[in-house]
């Protein structure tokens, strides 16, 4: 009997890993393929960061750590809190965990309950809604279409809200739109929650430093609402740290208690020497930081003007992290001759097949008319990629 669990069969495979997959495959046969599928900076890990890696194994920082992470780390991490958002937790409101997939994922299963519902905006990242179906909850899409730059308002809130809600997930800055709520935004939809206590909003906002507004706004700096919201943050994105699988939640201690219990039992503590490069990453110089979000907003401006000049294509301005979300509707339909696309999957994998670069269909990200290219790569490869992607959009009529 090969039966796999009910609870597996509900999910659904990554779309993005998929996407970077077939590219893989694709490339081993020789075929030039320009991965912008996948969403993780270009990078190197900053020296100074993996220095104090190469240290922490020369002194022996080789053994179990405590489950919710090392003291030090926990300090760091509400320094850093502190010190960038002018929040105040204490070190008993941290837990670190393997990478903040796992920081989210701890959260719902700690917080939802069988019918539970849980509110995710659309386009979300994809893995929320496997994360809600895992944790035995009733995953609820509120749409918010390119012409509202991707973001929901208070109205469409109030509207998805029923006594079933348990918890809200937003994501600011936002993986796949690159959209960011602002203070006067958040402000919005906090007047709503704060109508119903039950609910619970998971903050997820590890594109933080990616930002081209100026300035990160967190539904935690509300103190009305704060002991409701869970801050989920780590190393990936911001210090080029995606391997090194580090993240941390900042919440209530009941939130943080039920964690480490789940942790606990499920993987124990993360890694001994990335947690003690994560403390380098935060508590070191920040330069780094400045120096690649200045190279995103500059690739951002680029393929924003290259993807504007694509016939077809509807394009916004995105104000944060690495991703253009651009609505390509008006190619379902169309055919080259040989193949008629007929929906955003369709179209990425024209673009993967015949135009070789590799980008992620809106599908798996509840907005079935767009599609998702990440720009954390060079700026040749942002220029070629475009003029690819033109060339075989011309053959579609």
């Amino acid at each position: 009997m090969q039966n796999l669990s009910d609870r597996l069969n509900r999910l659904a495979p990554s779309a993005t890993l998929a996407m970077s997959q077939k590219s893989s495959e694709l490339k081993a046969q020789g075929v030039d393929v320009i991965n912008l599928s996948v969403g993780e900076p270009d990078f190197n890990t900053p020296d100074h960061i993996k220095q104090a890696a190469i240290k922490a194994v020369e002194e022996n920082w080789t053994r179990y750590s405590p489950v919710p992470g090392y003291p030090t780390l926990k300090d760091a991490i509400v320094n850093k809190l502190k010190n960038e958002n002018g929040l105040d937790y204490k070190p008993s409101q941290i837990l670190v965990s393997n990478g903040a997939k796992q920081s989210v994922c701890n959260t719902l299963m700690a917080i939802v309950n069988p019918g539970d519902e849980v509110i995710i905006p659309a386009p979300y990242w994809v893995s929320y809604p496997q994360m809600v179906l895992l944790s035995e909850g009733t995953p609820v899409f509120v749409e918010a279409k390119i012409e509202q730059d991707f973001k929901i308002t208070p109205e469409q809130l109030e509207a998805a809200i029923t006594p079933k809600t348990r918890a809200l997930i937003l994501c600011s800055p936002s993986n796949p739109t690159g959209s960011v709520y602002s203070k006067e935004e958040l402000g919005g939809l906090k007047n709503v929650l704060m109508k119903h206590e039950r609910v619970i909003v998971v903050a997820d906002e590890i594109y933080e430093h990616i930002n081209y507004v100026g300035s990160h706004a967190s539904m935690a700096q509300f103190d009305d609402i704060k002991d409701r919201v869970v801050i989920i943050n780590g190393v990936s994105k911001a210090y080029a740290m995606t391997g090194w699988r580090i993240g941390f939640i900042a919440a209530p201690e009941w939130v943080v208690k039920g964690c480490n219990k789940l942790q606990g039992q499920y993987t124990s503590g993360p890694c001994s020497v990335s947690q003690k490069a994560a403390e380098a990453a935060w508590n070191g110089p920040q330069e780094c930081v400045e120096q690649m979000r200045q190279a995103f907003e500059r690739r951002k401006n680029l393929i924003v003007k290259l993807a504007k000049d694509i016939p077809g294509l509807e394009v916004n301005d995105p104000q944060g992290a690495f991703y253009l979300f651009p609505k390509c509707s008006s190619y379902f339909g169309k055919t080259d001759g040989t193949r008629t696309i007929n929906n955003s999957t369709d179209f990425a994998m024209y673009l993967l097949e015949v135009g070789h670069v590799a980008t992620v269909g809106g599908d798996a990200f509840g907005s079935p008319e767009c599609f998702r290219m990440s720009y954390a790569t060079s700026d040749e490869n942002i220029v070629e990629s475009m003029r690819r992607i033109k060339e075989v959009l011309s053959k579609l009529h």
